[in-house]
């Protein structure tokens, strides 16, 4: 299962995602929590250098951060091996000092933060849980908005591409008499791409295999941001599986915030006085809050 908890900077989307992870992990689940935010609150929470590979934090619970920097670098040198590939001329025509105009493209960071997805899938889908503590709003929106804007983009790329062919063939059937659409280089990468984005977006879709718990505070900014995340998701078909009510003052009640989330699960967490640093306080607030984590989220 994947679970990505989202919210406006502050609300405290990270320590509501180590709560949960921690509270999985006592009862028996396998649980990843990887911090997709750069500013990777996580290594402050458990107070441990986290990295790309998952270090154990307690019992069946164990955490990674993803440098998007890195994942950057892995999706750019990719695009220039494509090209490459693909358009062998360039170099002859010496236009390979034109790559490096790719690393200042739009949209590098959420394609970053999907191949990191991808990757923490592929290796860890022995575990449980994935739980992802997400970056600010923006970057966040178009993360899930991705596959589902590619595939458009793509499905346009690939009839272009055809129509390209069937003139090409036009000329080489008559001077070779073979097929060009079986070999098309750059059609096969369209058709790879268009799989690929189909796959995610269906994972984002399915309620089965990913949940999005959307985190806000009794405030009206926090409620407003959360309202067009709301609507944000509703429009790409992305389910909201969950409203995380955090720092809520013992004396309010955020039930009655806003009856658009009236349907939706909701968990609760009281302000804490103290703030939620390190394994001893986290599990401390979960007892003192056990009753509400085992109404919303079950135990085995």
């Amino acid at each position: 299962m994947n679970v990505f908890f989202m919210g406006k900077g502050g609300v405290g989307k990270s320590t509501s995602a180590a709560l949960t992870s921690v509270f999985l992990a006592q009862q028996e689940y396998r649980v990843l929590i990887a911090s997709l935010d750069p500013a990777h609150n996580q290594s402050d929470i458990f107070e441990r250098g986290l990295t790309a590979t998952p270090q154990a934090i307690a019992p069946n619970l164990a955490a990674v951060e993803v440098d998007q920097e890195a994942w950057i670098r892995v999706y750019l040198k990719d695009v220039r091996r494509q090209i490459q590939r693909t358009y062998s001329y360039l170099t002859a025509f010496n236009l390979e000092k034109y790559f490096s105009v790719i690393r200042h493209s739009p949209g590098l960071e959420e394609y970053a933060l999907i191949l990191a997805f991808e990757k923490i899938q592929k290796d860890h889908s022995h575990w449980d849980y994935l739980i992802f503590d997400m970056p600010p709003t923006a970057l966040a929106l178009k993360f899930f908005a991705l596959p589902s804007l590619s595939l458009v983009w793509v499905e346009h790329l690939l009839a272009l591409r055809r129509e390209i062919i069937e003139k090409r063939e036009l000329i080489t059937r008559i001077k070779l008499g073979t097929k060009e659409l079986e070999r098309d280089k750059v059609l096969n990468k369209i058709v790879e791409q268009q799989k690929q984005y189909q796959r995610l977006k269906e994972i984002f879709e399915n309620s089965e295999v990913t949940q999005i718990h959307l985190v806000l505070n009794p405030d009206r900014l926090s409620h407003a941001e959360s309202m067009r995340i709301y609507q944000s998701l509703k429009e790409i078909h992305v389910p909201l599986h969950r409203t995380v009510y955090n720092k809520r003052p013992a004396t309010e009640s955020c039930v009655d915030i806003d009856p658009v989330f009236a349907h939706i699960p909701s968990l609760h967490f009281p302000y804490s006085e103290t703030p939620l640093i390190g394994m001893k306080r986290l599990e401390r607030f979960l007892k003192e809050n056990e009753d509400e984590m085992n109404r919303e989220l079950g135990v085995r």
